[in-house]
């Protein structure tokens, strides 16, 4: 008989890998996207059109518990992956009531209501490295204390919390990825590597002449999105729930990425790009750093994609894509 994985969030860019992953590996694939995304599939359902045949989607919310309940309750999965949130930074100090209340509700409904209707079902809740914020130490392991700073930040720690505590008080299969920055020609255009990479190639076609940055000297750790699913995976595989950091262990700067990005297209960068403090954050996070030692020796995971390779392959496909749509409209 089939496993069967429910993935909240399924239509973003870790669900779009993770059903593919998923499907891979024989899973019968549900998947809970809001009405709105059912009713128009084109826009945004982009990234998993081609698989939509293979999987079920169900709407739902994360700020309604009786959506999340009902799709329990109807799948009664063997797996859930708990991806959906609201994911971008910035606009959590613009709207952080939202995103607060979606990221931490959501969370709580889909614990609860998996406790009710699906005990034996291995959950996966995907944290995140703001959590970590104002760090301490470097690099970042499972044992370093949290100092989030900013509202998204702060949602993914009570996220974190409230699944240990499932864990300890319901005896549930509930651990958590401390997934740092991934990222793949699938990432939304609003986060900052795609937003690079769709300038460079906007610049490079002659459809754009500047790109506008915030602050340069932030450094995370990034890696590529589709290695990071088979992590979240792995973590379901094992005998006993545990959390773990998933990171490449390497970090560089926004400077570096966008040199990086303008040299896959023979620019030079500091030609189009302009500093806009109007897009600083009310609170930096200036370095993340992963140390993934426990997930490369207890689940045997280690990324595939260095840094120069990821770039290269996001600039690469926003040229391709901006190149074929300019083809179209010819």
């Amino acid at each position: 008989m089939k496993k069967k994985a429910l993935i909240t969030g399924i239509a973003g860019q870790d669900g779009s890998y993770l059903a593919e992953f998923l499907l891979s590996k024989g899973y019968e694939i549900h998947g809970i996207v809001r009405r709105v995304a059912i009713e128009d599939p084109e826009y945004r359902l982009w990234r998993i059109r081609h698989i939509l045949e293979k999987i079920t989607v169900h709407p739902g919310s994360l700020e309604s518990y009786a959506s999340l309940f009902k799709a329990v309750e109807k799948i009664k999965p063997d797996e859930c992956y708990h991806l959906a949130a609201q994911s971008f930074v910035s606009y959590s100090f613009q709207d952080e009531f939202s995103t607060l209340n979606t990221n931490i509700n959501g969370t709580h409904f889909l614990l609860s209501a998996l406790k009710e209707k699906a005990p034996k079902c291995k959950i996966y809740f995907a944290a995140s490295s703001e959590m970590f914020g104002h760090a301490k130490e470097t690099p970042q392991n499972e044992n370093t204390s949290f100092y989030p700073r900013s509202p998204y930040g702060i949602s993914k720690v009570a996220g974190f919390d409230l699944t240990r505590n499932y864990r300890e008080a319901y005896n549930l299969f509930a651990c958590s990825g401390i997934c740092f920055n991934h990222e793949s020609p699938r990432r939304g255009f609003e986060f900052v590597t795609r937003k690079i990479s769709n300038a460079v190639a906007n610049i490079k076609l002659g459809r754009a002449k500047e790109l506008k940055l915030g602050n340069l000297d932030a450094k995370r750790d990034w890696g590529f999105a589709e290695d990071y699913v088979k992590a979240m995976w792995l973590m379901l595989q094992k005998a006993k729930p545990e959390d773990y950091v998933i990171a490449t262990g390497e970090t560089h700067s926004v400077k570096e990425f966008v040199k990086l990005a303008f040299d896959c297209a023979g620019l030079n960068w500091k030609k189009y790009t302009i500093i806009d403090k109007s897009f600083y954050r009310p609170a930096e996070v200036n370095i993340l750093k992963g140390d993934f030692s426990r997930a490369k020796k207890r689940l045997k995971w280690k990324p595939t994609v260095k840094f120069e390779g990821l770039v290269k392959m996001m600039v690469d496909a926003d040229l391709k894509r901006l190149s074929l749509n300019f083809r179209k409209r010819g």
